[in-house]
């Protein structure tokens, strides 16, 4: 969006909206650890049989995630939110319901479904939003309700898990249907980009009269206004490159996020720590998470993206490498941390940098692709997890795998061109500063 932000009011209502929508997919995220434990004991399978029932999950936010960009351009970003919200929702509900493993698979591939059309949509409404000089930040903030979520999930596995059983665990997270749907519904603007993008210009005006924005004037090709307008402008000449860069930062982000939370608390119990331990690891975790991603994401508007999310990446590959030698309790705690920017951290950082890379037509479909592709990342994290603990070798080996994808992707953060989009950018705001500089200087 060109021109100023909505008022503060305006933008932080639809920062709160879509970061209580994002708390939710990051309960999902780390329920399924907390109660793999009791998966196992109740239905008596293995760990690899653990590890594709969350990989099911993963495969669902593949499909959902490619195809967030067209089913956006029919429903738009608003409508597309609380489709998700609502679906991933009932998902959950149907879980803590399954009498065996393959319909709990099949509900928790149904949910995923509305859980890989959430974060990109998300994503592109709060970007779009904004203020241009804190979109990183504003970004982190919002996303940062993805850690809360796995810390709710974390905390509240603790006291519920044995005094309820795990299927309470999956009613809570049925939560959103009277939390979000309401409050979005009644308060989340559609996105003034699409409204115009798609010829809706009477409501987009009256929409930005309302949030005291200018209208934003997207120079777009014709064929962006089609269903896969948008796929043609990810590999572009000028976004090839860093299209395929970024995904494979997101590849590797996301197999170290869904690995790690799905199997710490049985690397932990297989470290010879009590469960309750074990679910206070995954606690910490995410909530290094959270710090990290505002402090991050605080940086990116400061020095730009690219050199930030290297860092992330380089943290999270050696805080998971030191984790492996199983240092002192306290150390424990604060690699978890360190750890937890280092990849929780590291994917809302590379998010913010995706949503940003391309054009305004392009924005849902660009982090819809990207995160797509990640999710190949995210089914194989849990897969090839739970595979090493079922092969029966030493516990240390799942750290050394993903530390070693950490890298793959710190490689990958190296590599990726300046966005012409970017620089398109920069270049607009710097004239806009220049000429509010010579009118004063005439005055």
């Amino acid at each position: 969006m060109t021109g100023t932000a909505p008022s503060r009011q305006s933008l932080w209502v639809i920062v709160a909206l879509c970061g209580l929508s994002i708390t939710f997919d990051g309960y999902d995220l780390v329920v399924f650890g907390t109660t793999v434990p009791s998966l196992l004991d109740e239905w008596n399978i293995s760990p690899a049989e653990a590890g594709t029932l969350a990989s099911l999950a993963l495969v669902g936010m593949l499909i959902g995630a490619l195809l967030v960009g067209t089913l956006t351009d029919i429903l738009g970003r608003r409508k597309m939110l609380l489709l998700s919200v609502a679906w991933f929702s009932v998902s959950m509900v149907l879980c803590a319901m399954a009498p065996s493993p393959g319909w709990f698979g099949a509900f928790r591939l149904l949910g995923g479904l509305g859980l890989g059309g959430l974060m990109p949509t998300a994503a592109a409404l709060v970007i779009e939003y904004a203020p241009p000089a804190r979109r990183n930040l504003t970004y982190a903030v919002m996303q940062s309700g993805y850690a809360v979520g796995g810390i709710l999930a974390a905390a509240l596995a603790i006291p519920v898990i044995p005094g309820a059983g795990w299927r309470v665990m999956y009613l809570i997270g049925a939560a959103p249907l009277v939390v979000v749907l309401p409050l979005a519904y009644r308060w989340l603007p559609e996105s003034l980009e699409y409204l115009v993008l798609r010829g809706r210009r009477d409501e987009a005006l009256a929409l930005a009269h309302r949030l005291g924005v200018p209208l934003p004037e997207p120079q777009v090709r014709e064929d962006t206004r089609r269903w896969y307008g948008g796929v043609r402008e990810l590999v572009t000449e000028g976004h090839r490159t860093g299209t395929a860069l970024l995904w494979v930062m997101c590849f590797c982000a996301l197999l170290t996020v869904y690995g790690l939370n799905t199997w710490l608390p049985q690397i932990m119990r297989a470290a010879q720590f009590p469960l309750g331990s074990a679910l206070t690891f995954l606690l910490v975790f995410n909530l290094g998470s959270i710090v990290g991603s505002v402090v991050g994401g605080r940086a990116a508007d400061r020095i730009g993206s690219k050199p930030v999310v290297a860092v992330s990446f380089l943290l999270g590959a050696v805080s998971i490498v030191l984790l492996a030698t199983r240092p002192s309790t306290w150390a424990i705690y604060l690699l978890l941390a360190v750890a937890g920017h280092g990849t929780i951290g590291t994917q809302n950082l590379i998010n913010a940098y995706v949503t940003r890379y391309y054009p305004a037509a392009a924005r849902s479909t660009g982090i819809g692709w990207a995160l797509g592709v990640g999710r190949l990342g995210a089914v194989l994290g849990p897969t090839i997890g739970g595979l090493i603990i079922d092969s029966g070798a030493a516990w240390q080996w799942n750290f050394y795998l993903f530390a070693a994808v950490a890298v793959i992707g710190l490689a990958a953060a190296g590599f990726v061109p300046q966005s012409p989009s970017l620089a398109a950018e920069r270049s607009s705001r710097r004239e806009r500063a220049d000429a509010v500089a010579v009118k004063e200087s005439a005055s």
